[in-house]
């Protein structure tokens, strides 16, 4: 698979395969990345089908700029801007109400990492949105410090000391969890 740079182009000179293979590649990822955004699963959901409406309407021009994932992630970042902005509040369900047990086998262990997935999650909602937004775009998507610039209109500096401060900041919050952590 490459960038996503070529299943536009093709989707472009009218091959929907080209946008069937996009969706199948950045769908969830988007989804995740969203909700990261707007705290809430199902919104973030709908908004990621607002991203690829986009792409199909407005068809935007992908420059090389910058890789595709970053293009798509930056086009993600202002449909959800948007919505936020429509809104007075940022979320009707915490994301800690939408981890559910799945089945009862090693229930006690399964429990316990669900326990702190909640907790980080929690901790993360307390996170101010770009805190939350550079974590989860570097530990999440794994995506480097100059694209995650592009996608949230930074310098590279201005990332580094964002991604150090949101550390910290979720390491107090962390913290008064009483959670117990090696590194992060």
């Amino acid at each position: 698979m490459d960038n996503g740079a070529s299943s536009y182009r093709r989707f472009l000179a009218d091959e929907n395969e080209g946008l069937s293979e996009l969706i199948r590649d950045y769908n969830d990822g988007l989804v995740f990345y969203i909700n990261s955004l707007v705290d809430n699963f199902c919104i973030a959901e709908e908004l990621t089908e607002e991203v690829f409406a986009e792409l199909v309407v407005n068809k935007p021009r992908y420059s090389g700029k910058s890789s595709f994932k970053t293009w798509l992630y930056s086009i993600a970042r202002y449909i959800a801007i948007d919505y936020l902005k429509s809104r007075n509040r940022f979320s009707d369900v915490p994301v800690d109400e939408m981890y559910t047990l799945a089945d009862e086998v090693d229930l006690e262990r399964r429990f316990l990492r669900e326990e702190q997935r909640i907790q980080l999650h929690r901790c993360l909602g307390r996170l101010t949105a770009d805190y939350r937004q550079v974590l989860w775009l570097s530990y999440f998507e794994e995506l480097s410090n100059t694209d995650i610039a592009g996608i949230m209109g930074k310098s590279n500096r201005q990332v580094e000391n964002l991604l150090y401060r949101a550390k910290q900041a979720l390491k107090n919050e962390l913290g008064k969890e009483g959670y117990v952590y090696e590194e992060l």
